[in-house]
């Protein structure tokens, strides 16, 4: 073989190789991208969602114009909870747990204590609203069980009862509520396939 057919070879052989490097590189960093980009996917779709195994049925009145007490309540299945208003004027009213939940985190004074709790009692009255907060259905409505909101509970908990016995015959009733409460963090099985398409966490109280 001639010098310079020899070096014609031996460059050819270069550049495959060359190519060959490149075309792997290329490859190896797109599987990396796509790597990262489904574990940025499956980051963001991942919820919380929270059940309960026991509810509660909260009976309120209207003592006087915008103050509020509860009068009653008695254990109830998760999908019969909610609070029934009888108003200072005679008309009666039905919340659901979802319209309760909505008035609580809307509401100025209580949608505080779901933003900055610290600054709650600034707010705090007898209003509708706070009464639901504070009542077995707050937890439905979700009030906080760690143990470092405790405080709160026994400051405000009690002033929303009509008088120390509903106060402390509904105790029991509220403590079935908070540790029937489960917590469960969600991958929806959208986000992958196969056999490993979802999981989930639960957390209980």
């Amino acid at each position: 073989m001639t010098p310079l057919r020899r070096h014609a070879v031996l460059r050819r052989v270069k550049d495959i190789t060359l190519s060959t490097t490149l075309s792997l590189a290329l490859l190896n960093g797109a599987a990396v991208l796509q790597s990262c980009g489904n574990n940025s996917s499956e980051e963001q779709t991942e919820q919380t969602e929270t059940r309960f195994g026991k509810g509660v049925r909260t009976y309120i009145t209207e003592t006087s114009p915008g103050n509020f007490k509860i009068t009653d309540e008695v254990q109830a299945n998760p999908d019969q909870a909610g609070a029934i208003v009888s108003y200072y004027d005679g008309h009666r009213d039905t919340l659901s747990v979802e319209a309760a939940k909505r008035l609580v985190q809307t509401d100025q004074s209580t949608s505080t204590y779901f933003n900055n709790p610290s600054a709650y009692g600034a707010y705090h009255h007898n209003g509708l609203a706070n009464v639901l907060l504070w009542g077995g259905l707050g937890y439905m409505l979700g009030r906080s069980t760690a143990p470092q909101y405790r405080d709160y509970e026994r400051r405000y908990g009690s002033g929303v009862y009509a008088n120390p016995g509903v106060y402390q015959r509904s105790n029991q009733i509220r403590e079935n509520v908070r540790t029937s409460r489960v917590t469960r963090t969600v991958r929806p099985s959208g986000g992958r396939s196969g056999f490993f398409g979802g999981r989930s966490r639960s957390f209980s109280g």
